[in-house]
């Protein structure tokens, strides 16, 4: 009788140990295609690798840049965060040849990830490369310069071999390396990336996507942090909750809507709507409060209006707001100018999250231009 005991006790725990692994292998692997990009090669590559290891089950994929471009065709892929790229199961990497190395902007970003180095958070992840190559001088040279950086982290580097060398036209000049895909752009007899560079750029996004399967859970990965998980494209938000940004309003002077120095920009409106003055007046003489806060509301919209202009119409390249200053028309003897503000705090921290989290002063004026109730200074950080 024990021993029946003891034989059922084990089945039960085997049956546990497959029912959990059945349940892990069941999870998403959740891979990172991470670009630099000058004119949209790099991420038509990037797209074909991208199907790639879609055809695998449970294998995702998310496309996105080292930094924000202003190239038409680059302008709307979201803009990756150190913090997140130790939550992937795997990322591959893609980039211009400049020079047999690595681009310039691509060179940029892996100088800045010397805390994930120093915490070996990218350690024992797959990785794996792939090229636009001009006219294919130094390509080699370009892959191996990556493999090096991407060894340096201790990551896995998964090769492309000769996989479906077979299958290419061998009349037409072709980016096919054994150590990742590249595209020949500058060679115009035929279109780039080729059909045979798309090809070999699904395949190898494929055979990825098979290894980061094979290897998830068998390094450390840090949960992407609660910031990041809540990063949700905010222009989709905007949608979302159904707030409409105004178009930018036209200066009335020799200035501008905004100026930016730096990573820093500078904006100043008041409550226009429609190209009128909402609720002008002096508060407690011609408006109350609930106008004024409504004014104020409004107000905010035109700087958020003519921030989404300052980055070219993609307010996921905010990183902080920084200031707020409001500036209210009131009576001598009114006090309250806090409360009128946190309209407009409230809807920044609504549209940005944690990131519009700000500093604040809030001014009472005698008077303000073309008598207005409110007006707002704000400075705000992006990429």
């Amino acid at each position: 009788m024990k021993n029946f005991i003891k034989l059922l006790l084990l089945l039960m725990v085997m049956m546990t140990t497959l029912s959990t692994q059945s349940m892990a292998q069941k999870k998403d692997v959740n891979v990172l295609v991470l670009i630099y990009s000058d004119n949209g090669g790099t991420l038509e590559l990037a797209k074909e690798f991208a199907k790639g290891l879609e055809k695998n089950s449970n294998v995702r994929s998310v496309i996105k840049q080292v930094k924000h471009s202003d190239n038409p065709i680059l302008k709307t892929i979201p803009v990756v965060s150190m913090e997140e790229l130790s939550s992937y199961d795997g990322i591959a990497f893609g980039s211009p040849v400049y020079f047999g190395n690595i681009s310039t902007g691509m060179s940029k970003f892996f100088s800045k990830t010397i805390d994930l180095w120093a915490k070996h958070a990218l350690e024992g992840m797959p990785a794996s490369v792939f090229m636009s190559a001009g006219t294919g001088a130094g390509r080699e040279l370009a892959l191996q310069s990556f493999w090096n950086t991407l060894a340096v982290h201790g990551m896995i580097l998964v090769s492309n071999g000769i996989r479906s060398n077979d299958k290419i036209d061998r009349s037409t000049a072709q980016g096919n390396s054994v150590l990742g895909t590249t595209s020949l752009v500058s060679i115009k007899n035929v279109p780039r990336p080729s059909s045979a560079e798309r090809l070999l750029a699904e395949d190898q996004g494929e055979n990825f996507g098979k290894v980061a399967k094979a290897l998830q859970g068998t390094f450390h990965k840090e949960s992407a942090s609660i910031e990041q998980k809540n990063n949700n494209d905010i222009n989709q938000e905007l949608i979302n909750k159904n707030i409409i940004l105004p178009d930018v309003p036209k200066p009335a002077g020799n200035y501008q809507p905004f100026v930016r120095t730096g990573n820093l920009v500078f904006i100043n409106q008041y409550a226009l709507k429609n190209g009128k003055l909402q609720y002008p007046g002096k508060l407690g003489k011609d408006v109350d409060e609930k106008q004024v806060k409504e004014a104020t509301r409004t107000t905010m919209l035109n700087v958020l209006g003519v921030l989404k202009d300052a980055v070219g119409g993609n307010l996921n390249r905010i990183k902080k707001c920084v200031q707020l200053t409001g500036y209210f028309n009131v009576t001598d003897d009114y006090t309250k100018h806090a409360d009128l503000m946190n309209a407009a705090s409230d809807l920044v921290v609504e549209v940005f999250g944690e990131k519009g989290k700000h500093a604040r002063a809030t001014v009472g004026a005698s008077s303000l231009p073309g008598n207005t109730s409110v007006e707002i200074q704000a400075i705000f950080e992006i990429e």
